[in-house]
């Protein structure tokens, strides 16, 4: 057991690493969002099928085609998600629009209440309240001069809808429990490249091996690899300690981005940002308020 915790610790590490310097390589890539990930798609696509026919996911009966159905939904969804994120970085910077993104937990507690029947505690309504507190600070500390482009708010939007459609793509995984997950990454990735092929101009290519080794990467590490990682991860380790890991992402992505493009936050950013990762942290540890507030007091 203390053996499956410190690989799972190990690979959950390396996973949100991973995670964390994705927002560089989409900058320093030069492409358009929509080449980037199509590329990331197709490369990916490559490395999780060579996965999934090592591990013997290919045969067939494998799915249902109500799962199938439900797994090409997930691909559209992390698609749109993809898109829309690596727009922000654009508009509110990597940093930024990685803490906004990581209001995902609250989207899917909503669609939780929605379609899985959960109920929102007066828990999960505090740490709600208080990640919309911080985001609001955020909002309010529109930097002068930050992104040069005056689309600060449009940026925040972005990061919000596409931690919005992360939630969708994890309801529909949360609808496939039990097919193996290596799969299902591999139907979304497929799907994405499909969606994607019809935007991408394929006669203008890019003529550098730099920029192919940009695109590759983040398909075949930050896609195949980060899957296997992160599947490996949630399988050995318990509930909380997938979230507490899973709080390295945003930290790594905000030393990538102060040490890659000199981004630093301001001071009001800092404190939102905050506010927003110890919500989302209550949120998935299921921290409560009252027994915090006791401890403190006592």
């Amino acid at each position: 057991m203390q053996s499956d915790i410190r690989v799972g610790t190990i690979q959950m590490t390396a996973a949100m690493l991973i995670s964390g310097t994705i927002g560089w390589f989409v900058v320093i890539s030069g492409q358009p969002v929509s080449a980037v990930v199509f590329w990331r798609c197709l490369f990916g696509a490559v490395s999780l099928l060579a996965v999934c026919a090592a591990m013997g996911l290919l045969r067939p009966g494998m799915l249902s085609w109500r799962s199938f159905a439900i797994a090409v939904f997930g691909g559209v969804a992390i698609v749109l998600n993809w898109l829309l994120l690596f727009a922000s970085y654009a508009h509110a910077s990597i940093s930024v629009a990685t803490t906004v993104y990581n209001t995902q937990p609250f989207m899917l507690l909503a669609l939780g209440v929605l379609f899985l029947g959960d109920k929102i505690t007066v828990t999960k309504l505090f740490w709600l309240t208080l990640a919309f507190a911080g985001m609001a600070v955020i909002i309010e500390a529109r930097p002068a001069g930050e992104t040069g482009d005056g689309h600060y708010g449009l940026g925040i939007a972005m990061a919000l809808g596409a931690a919005f459609f992360y939630a969708l793509a994890a309801l529909a995984a949360k609808w496939l429990r039990g097919t193996p997950p290596h799969l299902i990454a591999l139907i979304q990735v497929t799907t994405g490249a499909l969606m994607l092929l019809p935007l991408t101009d394929l006669s203008n290519l890019p003529s550098d091996a730099g920029t192919w080794s940009v695109l590759s990467t983040m398909g075949i590490v930050h896609t195949g690899v980060m899957y296997v990682l992160l599947y490996g991860a949630i399988q050995k380790l318990p509930i909380h300690l997938t979230g507490a890991l899973s709080f390295i992402y945003p930290i790594a992505a905000i030393v990538v981005d102060r040490f890659a493009f000199g981004h630093a936050l301001q001071p009001l950013q800092i404190a939102g940002a905050a506010i927003i990762l110890v919500a989302a942290a209550g949120m998935n540890l299921g921290w409560m308020p009252t027994r915090m507030l006791k401890l403190r007091a006592g």
